[in-house]
Order: C-alpha cells, then sequence, then structure tokens
C-alpha cells in the first residue's frame, strides 16, 4: 500500500481510498486528532506528499443524477449541490441543522441561528432551494466516522418509498446520533433497532426486510468510489457545481459560489 492510500472496510468489501487531508480556508475546520478538520479522523504519515484535488467538472456532477443516486431535481438545474456524507458523522450532523445541541458543543462558530449564533446549516438551505425548483441535490455516502454503513443502507431504503429526508432528519437528530454511534454501529443483527427507530417515517417491517436483505449493500463501495473520483477529504464535502466546500461550511460562506452559479 502507498503512504498516501488508506484500506477501509465497509460491508465486508474492501477498498482503496485516497487519503487526502490538509488545511481549508477559514471557515472550514478540520476533524482530526490535531486540529479542527470537517472530517474523517486519518492521518498522511510524517511527510508524504498530499495528493493535489483533481479537477471535478460539471459534466461528472451531472452524471451522478443518472437514476442510481439519491438525488433531487434534475441535472439540467443551474445550481447542482453535492453532499458526500456519512450519518454516524458528528459535522454532517452539524450541516444537517437537525441536532442542535451537537452544533452547540462542536464550538461558537456552529451554533445555530435559532439557538442565538450565526451559523447556517446548509443542508437545510440546500433543500430549500430545490423545494423551490431552483436546484438540483445528490447524496452520497462516504466514510467519514465509521458508523454510517447500515444507516447509509437505511437511507437508501427509504429513498426507494420516497422518505429519504424523513429517515435523514431522524438519524441526523440528537437521538438518531446516539443510536448510531453507541447502539447501531454497522451491526447488522441490530437491523430491527435502527427499523423501530424510523418507525415514524417509513414501516418498521419493510424497513428491517430491505436492509437485511443486502440490496443497497453495494452502495456503500459505489459511493466511496464516486468520493474517491471527486477528491474526498473527509465528511461533510460539499460542492456547488464544481466549486468545493470541504467541510461543515456555513451556507452564508457558499453563498457567492451559489449566486455565481445561478447566473
Amino acid at each position: 500500500m502507498k503512504n498516501n492510500e488508506i484500506k477501509i472496510s465497509f460491508g465486508g468489501v474492501m477498498a482503496i481510498v485516497l487519503t487526502i487531508v490538509g488545511l481549508v480556508g477559514t471557515s472550514g475546520y478540520f476533524y482530526g486528532k490535531n486540529s479542527n478538520v470537517l472530517g474523517t479522523t486519518v492521518a498522511t504519515p510524517t511527510g508524504a506528499q498530499q495528493p493535489t484535488k483533481p479537477v471535478v467538472t460539471m459534466d461528472q456532477v451531472k452524471s451522478l443524477f443518472d437514476g442510481k443516486n439519491i438525488s433531487f431535481e434534475n441535472k439540467d438545474s443551474k445550481i447542482l449541490f453535492v453532499e458526500f456524507s456519512d450519518p454516524s458523522c458528528p459535522f454532517c450532523h452539524v450541516a444537517s441543522g437537525k441536532n442542535g445541541e451537537l452544533n452547540k458543543k462542536m464550538g461558537q462558530q456552529f451554533i445555530l441561528k435559532a439557538d442565538g449564533g450565526a451559523y447556517v446549516a446548509p443542508v437545510v438551505e440546500m433543500r430549500k432551494m430545490v423545494d423551490e425548483g431552483k436546484a438540483g441535490f445528490v447524496w452520497l455516502y462516504a466514510n467519514g466516522h465509521g458508523n454510517g454503513e447500515l444507516a447509509t443502507v437505511a437511507q437508501y431504503c427509504a429513498n426507494e418509498k420516497g422518505k429519504f429526508w424523513e429517515v435523514h432528519d431522524l438519524l441526523m437528530s440528537s437521538a438518531g446520533y446516539e443510536m448510531l454511534n453507541t447502539t447501531v454501529k454497522n451491526d447488522k443483527t441490530k437491523s430491527g433497532d435502527l427499523a423501530a427507530f424510523l418507525k415514524n417515517a417509513v414501516n418498521p417491517t419493510e424497513m428491517k426486510a430491505c436492509i437485511d436483505s443486502g440490496k443497497y449493500d453495494g452502495r456503500l463501495t459505489s459511493d466511496m468510489a464516486i468520493a474517491a473520483q471527486f477528491g474526498f477529504q473527509g465528511t461533510p464535502d460539499f460542492y456547488v457545481n464544481t466549486t468545493n466546500f470541504s467541510g461543515a461550511y456555513s451556507f452564508t460562506d457558499m453563498q457567492s459560489a451559489i449566486d455565481a452559479a445561478g447566473k
């Protein structure tokens, strides 16, 4: 294995994914051992050369709206959002805007406006733009915290029923964060517990059957492959068209890129 690669196991499948760790802009914070990185706790060996972030094209972004991925609206929208996320990742919860208590714990800069802070959760605002027909949105899994595999499968199961956002919001709640990181993790024998937790959004019997079937297990592999092609650095990782925001940026920090994309 090369120094700038890490082998990650998900769902029994081994994949080699580029580990890209570097500082982002002043609005981004790394979630790592020695710094606030908005992403996975991995590190490149001391002295190793950092891989160059690939140039992402609009054709690549539009190709994600292929009917296989979790997507909303279409590739012909002027503004296209892409989110690489892990349901167990703390900073993905921060960006979701559904777990205000965790936002507070992560620091002053992440306190939601509703709680007296200045942070505007980007996923909430992106969804508003999608609902208003102003943007398209794609959600893909990337391993950023280690306990989100079963939850990701559940989200794919929910998506086929048109219930992605309902399940997403439950998983991104304080109770969802606790369940994924302390109870369920990636243990398939806990599929019933996860399905029961999601009962207010989907039929728990159908959800458990879908998770147990393994029909979406392959999405863990394919989503991670796409993340690597996009130069995944850690979760959450956002794109506004081809402009990358690696971390739990406030929506206000993305506004200029969104305005430019909408012209």
